[in-house]
């Protein structure tokens, strides 16, 4: 059977599991799986829209970098376009398929092909290529004139971003089973943040060094399936808190600064979270989404609206939470306890989880390779 069957199977299972054993409690949580009513005019309004040339790299994560972001097709094509038109900035069409999103830091981009080689590109030209020696998953991270990889074998590596040079490699040992997922790469002050299976771990940039690692999740269970805990994208930066999802396992919150584990909590999901600087949220697998107090742990909400349907990782705005759904809905739900505001159907299910704009508002990426922009008035 393959991975991804097995991975379904694991959802269905665990989302059974949680319709059988829900209990009452003193969190408040919605009555019905109804949408209800919502206001005839929509919070949501379509702003421009942007037609990728071919169908896009999946689970990939839209970088915003310097009024611009950057985006992926399958078959090779990478695309910068003005984020607050939809114009196109630059393109290239590296004429292989990709396996990854794109890097961007707002001039120079880089991809990860599906033959393993890491390529970079500045202002629409490509600069170098290089051999990899595992396959990744992670849109690269391009940062301090460098580029930051996340790879299959549990390493992490950077290159040169003028020439590509590779400066230094850190391996680990984990376990057998990787998720074909973005994972958690990211950059807080002078440190690259990565997750190495379910530990979040702090490197120095220029040699790799770990300065610390704290464990989110610990691998359970009998079978390699069981034991896959890797930490998931994207995580949620508030100051010095960050947030971060172990697979099917765990929630849980970090003083980056000071290298502490603040909290962690159960939960039963498979995307990113996302939040302020009072709250942080997540969608479970079953489409149920919690909230959580970022700084004790403690449960704040959670609403079963969206319940039993594929929904997002979720984006907080000023305006409220806005997720997506398969069938090509997105919603706007209130942050202070998850009823619903508004609703809006587009073309198409989605390729990527909402992404904040410089101008307040978001895009969202459709598996028909729309790039669709809105705003919160």
């Amino acid at each position: 059977m393959r991975l991804r069957q097995f991975f379904a199977l694991h959802w269905l299972l665990a989302a059974a599991l949680l319709a059988l054993t829900a209990c009452a409690s003193a969190i408040k949580t919605s009555s019905s799986t109804d949408l209800g009513t919502v206001k005839s005019e929509p919070l949501l309004k379509p702003h421009w829209v942007f037609k990728l040339a071919g169908d896009p790299t999946q689970n990939q994560r839209l970088p915003v970098a310097d009024g611009k972001l950057a985006l992926t097709s399958k078959n090779g094509h990478v695309q910068v376009v003005q984020a607050d038109d939809g114009r196109l900035n630059w393109q290239v069409d590296l004429k292989t398929d990709l396996n990854t999103g794109a890097g961007f830091d707002g001039r120079s981009a880089a991809v990860v092909t599906r033959s393993n080689e890491l390529v970079a590109m500045v202002d629409g030209k490509v600069s170098w290529r290089t051999r990899l020696t595992a396959q990744s998953y992670t849109n690269p991270l391009v940062a301090g004139e460098r580029v930051f990889l996340l790879l299959a074998d549990r390493s992490v590596a950077a290159f040169d971003l003028s020439s590509g040079q590779r400066l230094w490699v850190q391996q680990r040992a984990g376990e057998a089973l990787v998720l074909r997922q973005n994972g958690v790469l990211m950059a807080f002050q002078n440190n690259l943040l990565a997750g190495l299976g379910g530990r979040l771990v702090a490197l120095n940039p220029d040699n790799g060094q770990v300065r610390w690692e704290l464990p989110i999740a610990n691998p359970r269970g009998i079978n390699d399936l069981e034991r896959l805990v890797d930490l998931v994208a994207s995580p949620s930066r508030v100051n010095n808190s960050v947030c971060v999802r172990a697979f099917q396992a765990q929630v849980g919150c970090v003083d980056a600064l000071r290298g502490a584990l603040l909290w962690a909590r159960p939960a039963n999901g498979a995307q990113g979270v996302d939040g302020d600087d009072a709250a942080v949220v997540g969608v479970e697998s079953n489409g149920v989404i919690q909230a959580w107090n970022r700084r004790t742990g403690e449960r704040l909400w959670d609403t079963d609206r969206l319940k039993y349907q594929e929904v997002s990782a979720p984006l907080w705005t000023a305006k409220g939470l806005i997720v997506g759904d398969s069938g090509g809905y997105l919603y706007l739900l209130s942050g202070q306890d998850g009823h619903l505001l508004s609703k809006l159907k587009t073309p198409s299910g989605f390729a990527s989880a909402p992404t904040a704009l410089p101008n307040g508002g978001f895009v969202v990426l459709s598996r028909n390779g729309l790039l669709q922009a809105y705003q919160l008035p």
